[in-house]
């Protein structure tokens, strides 16, 4: 593949739902552009994309994936580099990564399915990062299809800057051909992408006005001239409708909405077209970044001819492919052989060969300029999210915005030999999977997964045993509980051991109550009076308390909030030391709190959640049913409302599939952890059995 200059790049992400579509636009875009010479399928698993064994056996993306592809346009030869995303939302940070990557996106939307949770979370990322987009319409060749009822749902949806650029035809329920809207002429499908011009069906005029009525005074609201031209009822030329499309386009006030059928290979040359004359080339941006030296903004215009700053977006870390860093150079050229300069880790890495990537397969360019995207092998310490420069003049840019993973499992290797193997296979993967986290729990001594969802959680899991041939082990985690007191008692340990020569012997007289500070697992006071217990004692005594509240004696979880007071107690000349106190201290303390009314606390999560209007009754009665207490709605826009509550953390536990479940994908949550509360009665006889069952086992 020849290299391409800044001006003849497009880069545009694929969204939408899961099993819209996305990865057949893909393969038929490759197709039609003569990348592959056979079209693969999702189900048979031969797509370029989707080239993973996890991807194929699944027959869903898992993976961000890029396929560049070579058009002959009407501007000359340009390259597209289309990035492939994940549908299923466990799987969105891949989506962030190569949105971020991305100067334009096309979200598939099936045409019988309509819009789907997946349709709206792609508008959104759109929105929130102001990237021009367009809606292409797959599955047209479905005779139940209704492609006017889908354009009415998008522009009620999405409001009026969505446009068809295209009506379809359809003989005997057969969709064989479409009206170019823009143009006003028909066409009617030949062989596979190709088409030929026909007349425009009577039954389409209707509509047909319509949707050029609406692209027309698009036109016109783009300059003073254009509106003067459209009240006195002056044509405008086609070139002037694109010319002005383009910048709304590119501007987001216009979303062409265009129509095809992946098996039927229909509609990609027009796609290809649009994606020409009204995406953005990376020259049209600009970029923005820190200068490193300064601290101060930094932006440029996305060029070839000045030193080289670019971006990870990317990691792959495959022990079959290797470790492949993918960039986007944001200005100069990269070239191979030569040095860099990570500007986040200030280290200076080699670079050997630079590639492209197409699915799978790697392929060496002599170059990569501004504005495109390619990958460098085996870099010692880059990682997604960092910045690539010279020297002399370096940049950081800021890496993908990523979800926050909040679902998470205990996990463990399944067989204890290969602990140190299952370390190494989850660093590896979380250099590639940046949603992936792990956190070591030695409080309940267990191991932390947290990913976006269950589903990522099971693929990552088969992905260690296919990848690094290493079995896993997740359950359900054990929850950080805390143990206090509610009465205050007074209690003698008294620890006496005669054996052979010195014995051992403490007694001690303690106070234990409610210290008010469940912060703080214990406060210790003295009050002895006339040395009756030594204070060279005192220590001891407290070393006592301090080791006891590590483990505590209700159900083995810490224990918090108690005042610690020696009263009084007696002492041996010669028998008495430190560790006799100590374990005297331990004594009282087991004896005592467990006379002292103890009870469980457990601990509580602030919980957001944002969903449409239409759920919130069903989340709130599940929030009910978890010991939830709702605190309050706040309406957000586009129809969704925020409800927060308070609400167990083990109560938390499975939500991330409940709420899919409830909003058909279509709400989120977030939490963290606020306090401790006591729990209910049959939570602390629950808890306590367990912990009584555990004990019996060890």
């Amino acid at each position: 593949m020849k290299v391409y200059d800044t001006g003849a790049i497009r880069n545009v992400v694929l969204l939408g739902h899961g099993g819209a579509g996305k990865t057949t636009v893909a393969e038929a875009l490759m197709f039609v552009t003569g990348g592959i010479s056979r079209m693969g399928s999702v189900p048979d698993g031969t797509t370029v994309s989707d080239y993973d064994k996890e991807e194929k056996k699944r027959h869903f993306s898992i993976s961000a994936s890029v396929l560049p592809i070579e058009y002959k346009g009407e501007s000359g030869d340009i390259k597209v580099n289309i990035l492939d995303t994940p549908g299923y939302f466990d799987f969105i940070g891949e989506v962030e990564e190569a949105v971020s990557a991305a100067d334009a996106a096309v979200i598939v939307v099936n045409c019988k399915a309509g819009i789907e949770p997946g349709t709206v979370k792609a508008w959104e990322i759109c929105e929130r990062f102001r990237i021009p987009r367009l809606f292409f319409v797959s599955n047209m060749d479905d005779d139940h299809a209704s492609y006017r009822q889908l354009v009415l749902d998008l522009e009620k949806r999405f409001g009026r800057a969505v446009a068809p650029f295209q009506l379809p035809i359809r003989e005997n329920e057969k969709f064989v051909g479409f009206v170019n809207v823009i143009k006003m002429a028909g066409r009617r499908f030949t062989k596979l992408n190709e088409y030929e011009p026909c007349e425009i069906p009577d039954y389409v005029e209707k509509n047909l006005g319509i949707a050029r009525s609406a692209l027309l005074e698009a036109v016109a609201e783009t300059s003073d001239e254009y509106m003067e031209k459209y009240f006195s009822g002056e044509e405008f030329t086609v070139d002037e409708i694109q010319t002005a499309l383009r910048e709304n386009v590119k501007t987001c006030s216009v979303v062409p909405v265009l129509m095809g059928s992946g098996t039927n290979i229909q509609g990609f040359n027009v796609l290809l077209q649009i994606i020409e004359k009204y995406f953005p080339a990376p020259n049209e941006f600009e970029t923005v970044g820190v200068d490193a030296s300064t601290g101060e903004r930094f932006t440029a215009k996305y060029n070839s001819e000045v030193s080289l700053s670019a971006k990870v977006w990317k990691t792959i870390a495959d022990p079959f492919m290797g470790k492949y860093s993918l960039v986007k150079i944001c200005t100069g050229t990269m070239k191979p052989n030569s040095e860099i300069y990570n500007s986040k880790k200030e280290t200076i890495e080699k670079v050997g060969k630079v590639y492209l990537l197409r699915g799978g397969d790697s392929i060496e360019v002599p170059e990569l300029r501004a504005g495109d995207i390619g990958a460098v092998a085996k870099l010692a310490v880059t990682e997604t999210g960092d910045s690539i420069a010279v020297r002399t003049a370096p940049v950081l840019y800021h890496g993908p915005q990523l979800s926050t993973p909040y679902t998470y499992m205990a996990y463990r290797a399944e067989n204890k030999a290969d602990e140190d193997k299952l370390s190494t296979a989850l660093q590896r993967m979380m250099e590639e999977d940046k949603t992936l986290k792990t956190v070591a729990d030695p409080e309940n001594r267990q191991s932390l997964l947290y990913a976006i969802g269950e589903q990522q959680l099971e693929v990552t899991a088969s992905m260690l045993k296919e990848r690094y041939n290493v079995s896993i082990v997740l359950s359900k985690p054990k929850f950080a509980y805390r143990e206090t007191l509610k009465k205050t008692v007074k209690v003698q340990g008294r620890y006496k051991k005669q054996s052979g020569g010195h014995g051992q012997y403490g007694d001690v007289i303690m106070e234990f109550a409610p210290s008010g500070d469940n912060e703080t697992p214990y406060i210790f006071e003295e009050k002895v009076f006339g040395g009756a217990v030594p204070k060279n004692f005192f220590p001891a005594v407290e070393k006592g308390i301090q080791e006891s509240c590590k483990k505590g004696p209700l159900a083995g979880y810490p224990v918090v909030g108690v005042r610690a007071t020696l009263l009084d107690g007696s002492y041996h000349p010669v028998d008495s030391s430190e560790q006799a106190f100590k374990t005297a201290a331990s004594i009282a303390f087991k004896d005592g709190f467990m006379k002292a009314q103890p009870v469980l606390l457990e601990p509580i999560a602030s919980l957001k959640v944002t969903a449409p209007d239409s759920n919130t009754g069903d989340i709130m009665g599940d929030l009910t049913k978890r010991r939830g207490r709702v605190l309050g709605m706040t309406a957000l826009h586009d129809g969704k409302q925020m409800i927060e509550a308070e609400l167990p953390m083990s109560n938390l536990y499975g939500y991330n599939t409940d709420l899919r479940s409830m909003t058909g994908g279509a709400g989120s949550y977030e939490y963290a952890f606020v306090r401790y509360e006591q729990a209910p009665g049959d939570i602390q006889n629950q808890i306590v059995a367990e912990a009584a069952a555990n004990k019996a086992q060890d």
